[in-house]
C-alpha cells in the first residue's frame, strides 16, 4: 500500500509502463496501481486493466514517431516519476535460419522504444530532480543457442541502463534492469517459439509475473534510491550453476 514516504506532500506518483495489456507489464501496472500510483500504459493491444487511476494509451511501440509523440504528450503535463519498459516479443532462430525481420522487430520494440521514451522522459525527470527507470531484460542476455537476436536486444538494454544511470545519478534518477529467467506468461504459447521451449529453473517452476512486479515496485521506491546501473536477476537458482 502507498506510504507517506513514497507520496511526498500527498502528491500521487505517476508511472509510465509499456506492455501493460498482458504478462509482466500488466502485472507491474497492477502492482503499482495497488500501491497508489497513477499509471499510464503504452500498448498496441486493448487494455485489460480498468482501475480509475489507469490511463491506457494505444500506441505501436515499434513506430518511433508515434512513441515519441505519445511520450511528449504525457510529459507535457509534468515529469513522470517512473518509466518501466516491459513490452517485449520473442522470436527464435538458429544460425542459417535467422530472419532479418524478426531481428528488426525485436530491436525496435526492446531497444528502440526504450530509447525513444527515455530520450523524452529521463531529461524531464532529471530536471525535476527525481525519477526511476526499470527496463525488463532477460537472463538470455548472457547468450543462448537459438536466441541470438533476442539476446542481443536484451544485452543492449543493460548497456543503455548503465550509460543512462551514469548520466542521471547526480540528478536523483536511477536506471536499472530486471532480468527474469523463464516466466509464466502468454508468450510461452506463442507459436513462434514452439521449437524452443523454456528451461525450468532449479527452483522447480517458472518465475511468476507478480514476483517481477514486486522487485520492480521496490526499485521504484524511495528505499531504492542508492541502487542504479544494475542488472538484477530473478533466476530461480539458474545463476547458481554457471
Amino acid at each position: 500500500m502507498p506510504t507517506e514516504h513514497d507520496n511526498e506532500g500527498g502528491r500521487q506518483r505517476r508511472a509510465l509502463v509499456t506492455g501493460s495489456s498482458s504478462g509482466i507489464g500488466m502485472a507491474i501496472a497492477g502492482r503499482l496501481l495497488d500501491d497508489g500510483w497513477r499509471v499510464t500504459g503504452f500498448d498496441v493491444a486493448p487494455p485489460l486493466l480498468t482501475q480509475p487511476a489507469f490511463a491506457p494509451v494505444r500506441v505501436d511501440l515499434t513506430d518511433a514517431a508515434a512513441t515519441a509523440a505519445a511520450t511528449s504528450t504525457l510529459c507535457a503535463a509534468g515529469a513522470v516519476d517512473a518509466f518501466v519498459h516491459a513490452a517485449g516479443v520473442l522470436r527464435v532462430g538458429a544460425l542459417g535460419k535467422l530472419d532479418d525481420g524478426d531481428g528488426a522487430l525485436m530491436w525496435r520494440l526492446h531497444v528502440g522504444a526504450a530509447t525513444v521514451i527515455a530520450n523524452v522522459a529521463v531529461p524531464a525527470m532529471m530536471a525535476a530532480g527525481r525519477g526511476r527507470v526499470v527496463l525488463l531484460g532477460s537472463r538470455v542476455a548472457q547468450g543462448l543457442a537459438g536466441r541470438s537476436q533476442y539476446a542481443a536486444t536484451k544485452a543492449a538494454l543493460i548497456a543503455l541502463a548503465k550509460s543512462w544511470a551514469a548520466e542521471a545519478v547526480a540528478d536523483g534518477v536511477t536506471v536499472n534492469v530486471v532480468s527474469p529467467a523463464a516466466t509464466q506468461t502468454a508468450m510461452l504459447a506463442d507459436p513462434a517459439r514452439q521449437s524452443a521451449r523454456p528451461k525450468v529453473p532449479p527452483l522447480g517452476r517458472l518465475i511468476r509475473p507478480d514476483e517481477i512486479a514486486a522487485l520492480t515496485a521496490f526499485l521504484l521506491s524511495a528505499d531504492a534510491a542508492a541502487i542504479t546501473g544494475q542488472d538484477i536477476q530473478i533466476c530461480g537458482g539458474s545463476s547458481l550453476f554457471r
